[in-house]
């Protein structure tokens, strides 16, 4: 005689089925401990980094005229290859930066914590948070950061570094005498007091001059320049820094320190050392200044990023004669990290990268 399967044998069948049918429709139950192979690295980025369009962006971007600046564009293919990118932070400071609890949270240079008065009369003193009324009603905007090393000698592309509506320079890098390769045009220099271009006729004669505060004592310092004091001691500075900054209190910024905390923890991966600057844990400026352009343009664009350490003789900078083998170990970066970080976003499609100093032939 036939036995009929009990009750709950069949439940039990029919829930093991149902289980199967949810895994493969939808792709959401995790099974990594029966072999699942995850899409996205450890730090959340997809794996599988071919510079394609996913099809919602082939139907949005498709139809652009060539050239024409694509809105959003950046930050959507930055979300599709990590997903947890959000655009949310504003550039600079404003007087509502407290509302970002992120950087509320931590001390410079991952954020302002304990800062908070200090911060608040150099706003009041600076009066302006914005690229300026120009740019800031622009419904999209072109970007490109240009950084400081050799590979931009001999490249001749200034004139196309001049062509994007906001041109970011690092530190004291310098305009002038090198027109041909890293243009004329300067929107903003992104710097702090050690960095700082220290002789005023080196200036450009219009620019924002934007603070990135690594420590307390660069807000002070800044105070200083803001309210023109003289800088009676720099103590604390770890080489000499200017002691004046020819630019009106409107033309100068306070970068927001998200991007340092950003681009540290989440897209690079240093160690969080309780949220406190250690050992190989601060982006370099560059990455910071990548991170910020991310967030707030919607086409980036990068010059004069990468170094090459198998060429020891080439030159560091465009604009001296000091060789790629003078890069010491750094105490505060991982290069190599970064480079992990900025490689993806090159390969991805993410920026484009103008002298292919990044990673070469290898994207």
């Amino acid at each position: 005689m036939r036995m009929k399967p009990s009750r709950n044998l069949l439940l039990g069948l029919c829930s093991m089925l149902a289980l199967g049918f949810l895994y493969y429709s939808s792709g959401r139950i995790s099974l990594q401990g029966w072999g699942h192979k995850s899409l996205y690295d450890k730090q959340g980025f997809l794996l599988k980094l071919d510079g394609s369009l996913p099809l919602e962006l082939i139907y949005k971007y498709g139809n652009l005229s060539e050239g024409a600046c694509k809105p959003g564009f950046a930050a959507a293919k930055m979300t599709a290859i990590y997903p947890k990118f959000t655009k949310l932070a504003p550039m600079f400071l404003d007087s509502n930066y407290k509302r970002f609890s992120k950087i509320g949270d931590h001390s410079p240079p991952f954020g302002v914590k304990s800062q908070e008065k200090i911060i608040d009369i150099l706003l009041s003193a600076t009066k302006s948070y914005g690229l300026g009324e120009e740019l800031d009603s622009m419904s999209c905007k072109t970007c490109v950061v240009v950084g400081n090393g050799g590979i931009l000698a001999n490249k001749s592309l200034g004139h196309r570094i001049d062509q994007f509506d906001v041109v970011v320079r690092l530190n004291e890098a310098p305009v002038k005498g090198f027109e041909k390769d890293v243009g004329s045009k300067t929107t903003m220099r992104i710097t702090y007091p050690e960095g700082a271009i220290q002789k005023t006729e080196r200036y450009e004669t219009q620019s924002l001059f934007v603070l990135s505060a690594f420590k307390a004592l660069d807000l002070k310092w800044l105070r200083h320049m803001v309210f023109n004091q003289r800088l009676r001691s720099t103590d604390g500075f770890w080489k000499s820094v200017a002691r004046h900054v020819p630019r009106e209190p409107s033309d100068m910024r306070i970068l927001n320190p998200y991007f340092i905390q950003e681009a540290s923890f989440k897209l690079i991966g240093l160690p969080y050392n309780s949220g406190q600057m250690g050992r190989g844990n601060i982006p370099t400026l560059g990455a910071v200044a990548i991170t910020m352009a991310l967030h707030n343009c919607d086409e980036v664009a990068v010059a004069g990023f990468g170094y090459n350490m198998s060429t020891p003789h080439a030159p560091l900078h465009y604009y001296e004669r000091i060789r790629m083998s003078a890069i010491k170990e750094s105490w505060t970066h991982n290069i190599s990290k970064e480079k992990e970080f900025l490689v993806k976003l090159v390969k991805a499609g993410v920026i484009q990268d103008w002298t292919n100093g990044i990673c070469g032939a290898g994207c």
